[in-house]
């Protein structure tokens, strides 16, 4: 079958956004790249920190309202619907809440062959890339390095504790399906 969407979960700071790039450059075909980071920058200002919205605790913890949630699940199906009408797509996202959150991907990309992949990174070298950005609530990358994964099942694993992003996503690549 030919892969028509590429969803990568993992932690805060490991690594997904680089590989995103670097997959859209060795992949052969043109690929859309949609990152949860770049939905919650869209949210209007005054979701950021409310109970409807997200809020970004001081451990790193992060909680989301009633109105997030149901934005979120109408960009999730909109991406979806790019990828029905033909576009090639790869998903940045953030699982915090296990098999729950990867539900609502499988449900909105039904029909759609799909690549799931995990991008691990351990946790101090997470934490360091964190710290170095600068823009990352301090202790988001440890407190999720493990979590996203837990429960979670992949077509493909890569891990960029030590790898960088272009050979992860050289991996990834070898498992698009061309059809």
């Amino acid at each position: 079958m030919t892969t028509q969407v590429i969803v990568l979960n993992g932690g805060s700071s490991s690594g997904k956004s680089g590989i995103v790039r670097c997959l859209q450059q060795v992949l052969p075909d043109p690929w859309l790249a949609f990152g949860v980071d770049s939905f919650v920058d869209a949210l209007p200002a005054r979701m950021h920190g409310s109970d409807e919205g997200i809020t970004f605790a001081a451990d790193g913890g992060v909680r989301v309202g009633a109105e997030f949630r149901a934005l979120d699940a109408a960009w999730t199906e909109g991406i979806a619907a790019m990828a029905r009408a033909g576009a090639r797509v790869i998903i940045d996202d953030v699982f915090l809440g296990g098999p729950a959150s990867r539900q609502r991907w499988e449900k909105a990309l039904v029909g759609l062959d799909v690549l799931w992949v995990g991008v691990r990174c351990d946790s101090a070298v997470a934490s360091g890339r964190e710290i170095a950005r600068g823009d990352r609530a301090g202790g988001m990358a440890a407190s999720q390095a493990h979590l996203v994964h837990e429960g979670m099942r992949y077509d493909v694993e890569v891990d960029t504790t030590h790898t960088e992003s272009l050979e992860c996503a050289r991996i990834i690549a070898a498992h698009v399906g061309r059809g």
